[in-house]
């Protein structure tokens, strides 16, 4: 597997750069989510930061690729942390800040903090199935061994509007299908399970 080159993140930014630096990180996430929309996935991407040097450099990118790959466990965070435990050598993330446009629902929750990440930032809220605070918030349990910043909402209605129109997308195609062919019985394809992605489906 090739690993990516990791891509330093502008320190120029205006004002405030840690913030200018996230939104950054976070608007390469959307382009992963872009990514999974185009071959047919669920538009949830992510990208992972490391400190070097003082500078944060994406180290790592992923994006929805369960029916693509045949891989329920294939969501963007997993994809991501994957890449960097790999380019890292070690499967452990503690200085790694992980960006994704969705909040991770509760398996890649514990896989993040099997990883020890050092911190999550996530876009769009998942009323339904989001483990980091919306539904349940995993690193907030006491009985369970690591904690980490979470940050939500950032850019959070362009991840939203993604998701909201990947669906309307999705469901125009499914009833021009029946549409067509009124009579036929219509096998079931391999598709998203829109209660799988809470409020977007």
């Amino acid at each position: 597997m090739n690993t990516p080159t990791p891509i330093a993140l502008p320190t120029d930014l205006p004002d405030a750069p840690s913030a200018a630096q996230d939104e950054y990180a976070m608007r390469l996430a959307l382009d992963q989510a872009l990514n999974a929309q185009l071959v047919g996935e669920v538009p949830v991407g992510a990208v992972i930061t490391h400190m070097a040097d003082g500078v944060p450099q994406v180290i790592a990118t992923g994006y929805n690729r369960p029916i693509t790959t045949n891989d329920p466990t294939a969501h963007a965070e997993i994809v991501a942390v994957r890449h960097a435990a790999q380019l890292l050598g070690n499967y452990r993330l503690p200085g790694c800040t992980i960006y994704v446009t969705l909040e991770p629902c509760a398996m890649c929750a514990m896989a993040l903090m099997h990883a020890r990440i050092g911190r999550i930032v996530f876009a769009a809220a998942d009323p339904k199935t989001g483990a980091v605070g919306s539904v349940l918030n995993l690193f907030d349990n006491p009985k369970l061994n690591h904690h980490t910043h979470v940050q939500g909402g950032l850019l959070a209605d362009a991840a939203g509007s993604m998701l909201r129109d990947f669906f309307v997308e999705r469901r125009a195609a499914i009833k021009a299908a029946r549409d067509a062919a009124p009579n036929a019985e219509l096998l079931p394809v391999p598709e998203v399970i829109e209660s799988d992605f809470g409020a977007w489906g």
